[in-house]
């Protein structure tokens, strides 16, 4: 926070987990604070509110959906997701000392509940988040959570055609799309994708065919909507805290990848670091995308 807010940017996004997973947590209960009480989640409140550039949050498995997980104190997932949303959005404005105005999923009757689902526009650029995360999409758990994910997924990609339909209408340079959850593109590769990908690395074994995850729907409608939009668009997640930019997502039309998708990884717990995200019309591809290194937090 403090490099941030040393950079005089247009906001700044968080793609989710913004504390500890339980599981850290239950191995090392002296060193790392416990996820999902209250008290952490004003802390963490607190700091965001330090920032003094916009700032915005999509919220990740370990805010909520992973608060089953914890031993030492019982918890409800589904109680700690409606707090996150009372909490983290205030209606209308983003977070931060300094804040921009939002639009939210909570204003269309038929997803009062989806407050976290944002968008706005930028110099030219339409940019929403979408509530996706890991721990498959919070499926396969039980039956409510079964249900709670079928329900935000639907909310989900109906968020995400409405961001397509207004970037088209409003003919923006391009679109960003930000949410916590590495949806795994890889799992709609062909084939002959995956076995070129892996072939060259021994030790490493060809994956079986993938099996039905909670992120299918929300790929296949991405790619959807990606065939009819041409203008440039970024993915923006976390989830599996490995930074890296690629153009993962595959056409089913033409059996290759978008060249105007890119999707970019974010840093992520121990790589404590961020991400510069340019916007330059002058160039086709759009998005300059920067690491940026924190001294402090340097490894090596």
């Amino acid at each position: 926070m403090a490099a941030l807010n040393k950079e005089g940017l247009a906001f700044v996004v968080h793609v989710g987990d913004f504390e500890a997973d339980p599981r850290p947590y239950e191995r090392n209960p002296d060193k790392i604070t416990m996820p999902c009480t209250d008290e952490n989640f004003q802390r963490v409140l607190g700091a965001f509110q330090k920032s003094v550039n916009p700032f915005i949050l999509t919220p990740g498995d370990n805010d909520w959906t992973d608060c089953h997980l914890v031993k030492a104190r019982k918890f409800d997932p589904m109680e700690r997701l409606a707090k996150v949303r009372e909490m983290f959005f205030p209606e209308g404005r983003s977070l931060g000392q300094k804040t921009i105005a939002v639009d939210s999923q909570a204003k269309d009757a038929d997803f009062k509940k989806y407050r976290e689902n944002l968008m706005w526009s930028f110099n030219g650029v339409t940019f929403a988040t979408l509530h996706i995360v890991g721990s498959n999409n919070n499926k396969g758990l039980t039956p409510d959570m079964d249900a709670e994910h079928a329900e935000r997924t639907k909310a989900s990609i109906a968020w995400m055609k409405k961001a397509f339909a207004d970037a088209k209408a409003k003919n923006s340079l391009g679109l960003v799309l930000l949410t916590q959850a590495n949806p795994g593109f890889e799992t709609h590769w062909t084939p002959s994708l995956v076995s070129r990908y892996f072939r060259n690395f021994p030790g490493i074994k060809e994956p079986e065919k993938p099996e039905p995850t909670g992120y299918d729907e929300i790929l296949h409608a991405l790619a959807a909507e990606m065939e009819t939009y041409k203008k440039p668009t970024a993915f923006v997640h976390g989830d599996t805290h490995i930074f890296h930019v690629s153009k993962p997502l595959l056409s089913k039309k033409t059996k290759r990848f978008f060249e105007n998708f890119i999707r970019v990884e974010t840093f992520g717990d121990p790589n404590t670091h961020w991400v510069r995200i340019t916007v330059d019309p002058s160039r086709p591809e759009l998005f300059t995308i920067e690491p940026e290194i924190i001294p402090e937090n340097k490894a090596n």
